[in-house]
């Protein structure tokens, strides 16, 4: 019944994400470059710029594999809501609870062998430079010995600026960087903070690199 099931919300996911790329492709012109870069098999953590809503939508495009990513815990209030945005590789996010909370579902994710979406600078910015990362996304990725991916998003802030509820049709490129592969646990089996902050350096520059380029092909660098 588990297996049944799960190939149905695989389906859905794939239908659903199939509706969402045509979508982005036809307002926003989407053009996704270095998208071989990409692992094609087992888990990873994509670590986008957010600078709109929207980002996430479009971090589904890079990959027709389902992605799993963060959403607030309200949206399971109902049992059709929940069972929706489950399906669609969401999980719940209780706010207000402790950072480590959310850090152990993406955990858990990553280690069911999917992508997950966990966005460094922790909520939408404004800007042509990042802000100070967080180290999330490292230290999930080096508990788990996954890749992170850096992707620039360049456009998106445009496309749906913070604050507004209309979309605009302006062009909007995502470019995937090469992934950083973390550093192996130490002999007591646990990840260092310093090797969490150096990955999170190597993390800020490659993720600068890949949204300046993003900017320039969207025309706004």
């Amino acid at each position: 019944m588990f297996k049944v099931r799960h190939k149905v919300d695989l389906a859905w996911y794939a239908f659903a994400r199939g509706v969402v790329e045509v979508v982005c492709r036809l307002v926003w012109r989407v053009q996704v470059v270095g998208k071989e870069k990409l692992p094609a098999v087992g888990a990873y953590v994509i670590a986008p710029v957010h600078r709109s809503n929207v980002d996430t939508l479009l971090a589904g495009c890079l990959t027709h594999r389902r992605v799993r990513f963060m959403g607030k815990d309200s949206l399971w209030k109902y049992r059709w809501s929940g069972a929706l945005f489950s399906s669609l590789g969401a999980f719940p996010v209780h706010r207000g609870a402790p950072d480590r909370e959310a850090l152990r579902s993406s955990e858990d994710a990553l280690r069911s062998g999917e992508p997950v979406v966990l966005f460094p600078e922790g909520t939408r910015r404004s800007g042509l430079r990042l802000h100070p990362l967080f180290e999330g996304a490292a230290f999930v990725a080096a508990r788990t010995g996954v890749p992170i991916v850096p992707v620039g998003i360049g456009g998106s802030e445009w496309a749906m600026p913070k604050g507004s509820r209309m979309v605009r049709p302006v062009k909007v490129v995502l470019v995937v960087g090469d992934p950083i592969f973390p550093p192996p646990p130490g002999p007591s089996g646990r990840v260092s903070r310093r090797a969490v902050t150096d990955l999170t350096s190597q993390l800020s520059e490659r993720l600068q690199d890949c949204f300046d380029e993003a900017l320039i092909r969207a025309g706004r660098g």
